[in-house]
Parts: structure tokens; sequence; C-alpha cells
């Protein structure tokens, strides 16, 4: 038996993305189906490291970041939680003189956004944060951003949603998508059948196979970070800390537990990925060289997720270039956890006016269009009656 749903959109993926996308539409007053795989918020959404930064962003995303600052700033009336939300700062340091003059690059170029960026020398570092390690030779303070739980946050859009009206459906496997065209048809598990005008790809480090599908081809790839977190320690470290050029980034959670992240994992298979012991020990060595706090303490766990990758490491936000109706959001390249909130307003805004109030130009899917692997005549599918592989079909969204 087949149980049929007509609904305005469908989102694939309960993420932060698509579950802040279904919580706007329905505040816009439209009806939302939203299916998840495994259950919101799980995957690299509610796995991540926990930054609300923007420091450090490229340009073009500063717009989205500045609306998503708004919106975290309102968390508890929008989703009823606080998430363990503090704008306690964050210090990007500098451990070379290039990197403050690369630090100091960026506060020059971002300065009409509004961040109040301050560079800090090596004796103002010191005084204001003594417990750094002798690598850090100054930095760049932006008083206002800060971090929060991401276990907590991102599964609380999903709920404020369904409180909205949404129709969030977990546990619930996409097997079939296509558009008939007059609409998109997402045949999903349990014979649950969706009918919509409107399709919203937000199935993160898997949503490259879905925009495939519809003539769409991208060149992500995935990508699975080392985390890793310790004992409760006395406080030492409010804000939220990052190295200019990569390595660590380390903050300390209201319970005292220090969560730290940094290198690279490995995938198990296309649903899994765990941190290697070599990879583990390199964010731990890097970690000490910052915390000699940290020295001595225990690690009680450590874990790893998938994101998505694009060569230029911005994200694809926006309407498909080749079939009317269907909107990506994804590629997030691990840093899509600050601005998910307004890239779920900005597609809620595409679908309802056709435009946003945020530009997004630079993360058109149309980029990719004469870069990505040719298909053969053979093998193309009409975006119009575009249809899931077998092989798609296992794919989880995020």
């Amino acid at each position: 038996m087949t149980n049929q749903l007509q609904t305005d959109v469908t989102i694939i993926g309960g993420g932060i993305v698509g579950a802040s996308a279904a919580l706007a539409l329905r505040k816009m007053g439209l009806a939302v189906v939203l299916l998840e795989r495994d259950q919101c918020g799980t995957r690299s959404s509610g796995v991540n490291y926990g930054g609300v930064r923007r420091q450090g962003r490229p340009l073009s995303q500063l717009p989205l970041a500045q609306r998503a600052h708004a919106i975290w700033g309102s968390l508890p009336e929008l989703i009823g939680i606080d998430g363990e939300y503090l704008r306690s700062g964050h210090l990007k340091i500098a451990r070379s003189e290039a990197d403050m003059a690369s630090l100091e690059s960026y506060r020059a170029r971002s300065e009409g956004f509004g961040m109040g960026l301050q560079l800090l020398g090596t004796a103002t570092l010191r005084a204001r944060f003594p417990w750094l390690g002798e690598r850090a030779l100054g930095g760049s303070w932006c008083p206002q951003d800060g971090h929060a739980n991401p276990r907590l946050v991102s599964p609380a859009f999903a709920r404020a949603a369904v409180r909205a009206g949404a129709d969030v459906r977990e546990a619930c496997r996409v097997e079939h998508l296509l558009h008939d065209g007059r609409q998109f048809v997402v045949a999903a598990g349990n014979g649950l059948e969706v009918h919509s005008r409107v399709l919203l790809n937000c199935a993160g480090a898997w949503a490259g196979a879905i925009a495939a599908q519809f003539g769409e081809p991208v060149p992500m790839v995935s990508s699975h970070p080392v985390m890793a977190v310790t004992e409760p320690l006395p406080m030492f470290m409010t804000l939220s800390l990052g190295v200019e050029g990569g390595g660590i980034y380390a903050r300390q959670a209201p319970r005292g537990n220090c969560v730290i992240g940094g290198s690279q994992g490995y995938a198990l298979d296309a649903d899994r990925a765990r941190p290697g012991r070599d990879a583990i020990t390199l964010v731990l060595q890097r970690t000490v060289e910052l915390l000699p706090k940290l020295r001595h303490a225990h690690i009680i766990r450590t874990w790893s997720g998938t994101e998505g990758y694009l060569p230029d490491r911005e994200p694809v936000i926006g309407p498909s270039s080749t079939t009317p109706g269907l909107f990506h959001g994804f590629g997030f390249a691990g840093a899509g956890f600050q601005i998910g909130p307004a890239v779920g307003a900005v597609l809620a805004e595409l679908v309802r006016d056709g435009a946003s109030t945020t530009p997004i130009g630079p993360f058109s899917i149309s980029r990719y269009a004469n870069r990505a692997p040719a298909e053969s005549a053979a093998g193309q599918l009409s975006a119009r009656h575009a249809v899931l592989s077998p092989v798609m079909s296992t794919l989880p969204t995020t």
C-alpha cells in the first residue's frame, strides 16, 4: 500500500539547513514535508565542533553570516532553547608574522561587515589570555562570535518545525525521485510517496548525487574531521579558538569539557567515518602547543563525521539551473553550522518570492556547469524525468 501525500514543498535532509528551511516555510504558511534518513540533526549538523563564527569566512559568505548572527541571537524564541549558545568571542591565533599579516589583511577587507575585529599583539595576548602556549604570537579577536552545542541546536530546529506544523519524517530513506513534468514525486520508505511542486535538496555530503540526477553534477568530495572531547576540567577558557592557516580549533563547554578538532579521519563506508590513531595524536599534539592546560587531560571520546567539500570551498545555494522548482543548499565545507539558519531562511524566500534579500550569487550551482565531468549520451537522464538509481537509493540524507 502506498501512502500518498500532497504538499507545497518537499525537503530532503533534516540537518540544520533543511530543518531551518522547514521552519521558515511554515512561518510563511506553506505546507512542508521533510524526509530524513536517520534522525534530524544526527549527521554533520549534530556532530560538528559547534563553532558559531563569522570571523575567517570568505567575504562572499559574510552577508549570510551576518543574517545568521541575528537569528542566533533570538534562538530561545525561535526554537525554544538556547542550545548552550554563548557569544563568548572568537580568537584566531597567529603563530608567525605571516599569520599576523594575513589577519591584518582580513580585518581591512572585512571592515564593512560590522564584526569589530581587534588585532592583538603578543603582549596584549599574553595579558588577556595567559593560558595560551608560547606558539601563540598574536591574534584577531571577534567579540560577538562564539559557540553552541550542535547536539542540542540542530535537532531543536526540526522540533520547532514540527510545532509550527511541518510534517517531519525521520528514519525515512528516499528510494526514488523524479519530476513528472508538473511536480516532484519522492518515494520513501514504508510506502510513502510525496508529491510537491518544490523540492529542496539539503542532503549534505550526499546532496551531489541528487543534483546529478537532475543534470547538475558537481565535483564534491567528502571529508571527515577528527573530533575529541576531554573530561570536565576547571573553567579556564570561555571563548572559541581557531588558528590562522588551520591546525586545530577548541572551545570549553559550560560543564568544563574541552571540545577540540582538526586533522582528518577516514570513511568506513558511505554512512560512517572514524578518526585514525595518527590523526588523533596529531590533533592532541597541536592542541597542547596552544593549550598547555590540556597536557594531562583525559580524552573521553573521539569521533568523526562526513562533510561535503567543493573545490572553491563555497557552498551551493539557490535554484537549479535545469529544473524549475528545485533548490539546492549543500556543500558547506565544514562551516555550515553558523550560517545554516540563514541558508534555511534564504531557501524559504526563494521558494515564496523567487529571490532572496541576502546576496547568494557566488553560490550558484551553475558555476560548475562546464567543469563537472560530462556524462555519456547513453547515460544521461532527462532533468524532467530524473529517477534515483538503485545506487542512489542507498545514500542517506544529512
